[in-house]
């Protein structure tokens, strides 16, 4: 499963609605995670390395689109205090 990491222009992030989702904080931490669901994440701050179960290594940091898809299982390393809309997909 690959994450999918863009750097988007204020045209595209306007077209998604990205400043209507919600918002989460994290302080530096590691979180193991799992998606039950496709989510867009639109990163306003911080620093985070996402390892995958199968090895994967993606950094996402300030001003990054990610797209984690659903049944994704992976590790969050919070390298820097993380602020990010983030938008749950049904599909």
């Amino acid at each position: 499963m690959n994450i999918i990491v863009k750097k988007p222009t204020p045209e595209s992030l306007e077209k998604l609605g990205v400043k209507t989702w919600p918002t989460l904080e994290k302080d530096p931490c590691k979180i193991d995670w799992f998606f039950d669901q496709t989510e867009e994440s639109y990163f306003l701050a911080g620093r985070v390395i996402v390892v995958t179960e199968d090895g994967q290594e993606v950094e996402v940091k300030k001003g990054d689109l990610a797209v984690f898809p659903k049944g994704l299982r992976c590790t969050w390393y919070i390298k820097e205090p993380m602020r990010k809309h983030f938008n749950l997909r049904r599909d």
